[in-house]
């Protein structure tokens, strides 16, 4: 398995991690089985690098990851995330990044996965009631308590990035990126790459619209809550299926899946990057990690360009409710 560094603190994962949200909430049906088969053949294919938090699952999730992860420790990343708060019922509390509350949800995180350390802990959401300062700084004291090995944030705009990196490295940022949102290429990653912070796309296939597997909204599990994504709702999907069809075209031309020539065209985007597609199967996670097989020339780069250049997506990525959570 090929492995990049996220920033400049000596963190190394593999080139591909795992995202471990859907295993627990939001994408519909539930497996246990099948997550825990998932989790252990992309530990057996040389994925090292785990993602969850806190909020997945209320908890759920960091306790399922903790429970195969236990057993094979010394090389793996886990990372982890904090500040969506929910309810036991599921229901969204709001965004908490005061001092006090970082250092519970930390123990907390801690008691749930059974781990010693947390690898990587990121603020999930920026709290806009609480200075950066004071977040990262409560996040630096778990760095020296020895309860968290580096830090990172998520959704955090330039301007908060640098703040936050003045109190503490920040060795990772994860944000959306995908051929379909491919925003933070004005602004976040020549922020993060003049910091020497690593980039961490989670959603890489647009959470799953990329892949071709979605003909119509019906193809979401009722409780799926992709349905009240306006990228998959009414005139959106339609157009955007357009595009994932010109994608497949190239695929075919290509000899991989749509999933593979999506997952290799954000690895193309630079050494610091490190994508965690999200999978709760097997058959789909192999499927993943043959994109690190798929080379792309520049001229495979720029049709692409041409498919789906920035903004081409139709739809914001986010209900407006989520999307007031990210610090623009």
């Amino acid at each position: 398995m090929e492995t990049r560094k996220l920033g400049q603190q000596g963190l190394e994962v593999s080139a591909l991690g795992l995202g471990c949200m859907g295993m627990s909430d939001f994408y519909g049906s539930r497996d246990e089985a099948e997550s825990i088969a998932t989790i252990n053949r992309a530990l057996d294919l040389g994925v090292t690098f785990l993602d969850t938090a806190d909020m997945y699952g209320v908890g759920a999730n960091e306790e399922l990851v903790g429970r195969v992860v236990r057993e094979r420790r010394e090389w793996i990343v886990v990372a982890t995330k904090f500040g969506n708060v929910r309810g036991s019922d599921g229901s969204f509390k709001g965004i908490n990044g005061r001092p006090d509350y970082v250092r519970s949800a930390c123990d907390a995180s801690l008691k749930r996965t059974g781990l010693d350390v947390i690898d990587l802990y990121y603020q999930h959401r920026v709290d806009p009631d609480v200075p950066i300062e004071e977040t990262v700084g409560a996040m630096a004291d778990l760095v020296r308590a020895g309860k968290v090995k580096y830090l990172g944030l998520s959704e955090a705009a330039p301007a908060t990035i640098r703040r936050a990196h003045a109190v503490h490295p920040i060795t990772a940022l994860q944000t959306e990126y995908s051929l379909w949102s491919r925003d933070v290429e004005d602004q976040i990653l020549p922020t993060v790459r003049e910091l020497g912070i690593g980039f961490v796309p989670y959603s890489p296939l647009g959470r799953g619209f990329l892949t071709g597997q979605f003909k119509t909204p019906d193809d979401l599990d009722a409780g799926d809550t992709r349905r009240n994504h306006p990228r998959f709702q009414g005139a959106a999907f339609q157009k955007n299926l357009d595009l994932v069809a010109a994608i497949g075209t190239m695929a075919a031309d290509k000899g991989c899946t749509p999933a593979q020539l999506a997952l290799a065209w954000v690895l193309r985007q630079g050494e610091d990057i490190v994508p965690i597609p999200g999978t709760k199967r097997r058959k789909y996670l192999e499927d993943n990690l043959g994109a690190l097989d798929v080379e792309l020339s520049d001229a495979d780069l720029a049709r692409i360009d041409d498919i789906l250049p920035p903004g081409a997506a139709q739809g914001t990525r986010y209900p407006d409710a989520s999307m007031a959570s990210i610090d623009a």
